[in-house]
């Protein structure tokens, strides 16, 4: 059974930078295809990076795309997305999922991939 941890959300200005953790239990990182996901209120869930297992290829969205970055650092079992110049609507309750198969490219943005998730984090962009 695997079991992830987010942690690192916040309030902060626009412009500034967040770093979100998934500590992850019950099997190694490298092993799993990790995504983080963000669902604002009144909307639908929404991809926003992915790392896949082994290489560790990264795929943000387009919404994020030069702003935020996906990584994860095998030695602590943690996945990471680093949010830099933050805006308005990167509010949202920030979600880690992950795979344990090796999903292929074009299914990486739908929540339906994923086997596992965790709680969430609330991130707030508002001056």
């Amino acid at each position: 059974q695997v079991s992830l941890v987010e942690s690192g959300g916040g309030l902060v200005q626009p412009g500034g930078s967040l770093r979100l953790s998934c500590s992850v239990s019950g099997r190694t990182v490298s092993t799993l295809t990790m995504a983080w996901f963000r669902q604002a209120p009144g909307k639908e869930r929404e991809f926003a990076a992915a790392i896949k297992r082994g290489a560790g290829t990264t795929y943000p969205s387009n919404s994020v795309k030069g702003r935020f970055t996906v990584s994860r650092d095998n030695g602590k079992n943690t996945a990471y997305l680093q949010m830099n110049n933050l805006k308005p609507e990167d509010s949202a309750v920030y979600y880690c999922a992950a795979a344990v198969g090796g999903p292929i490219v074009s299914s990486l943005g739908y929540a339906s991939t994923y086997d596992y998730w965790g709680q969430g984090t609330q991130v707030t962009v508002s001056s």
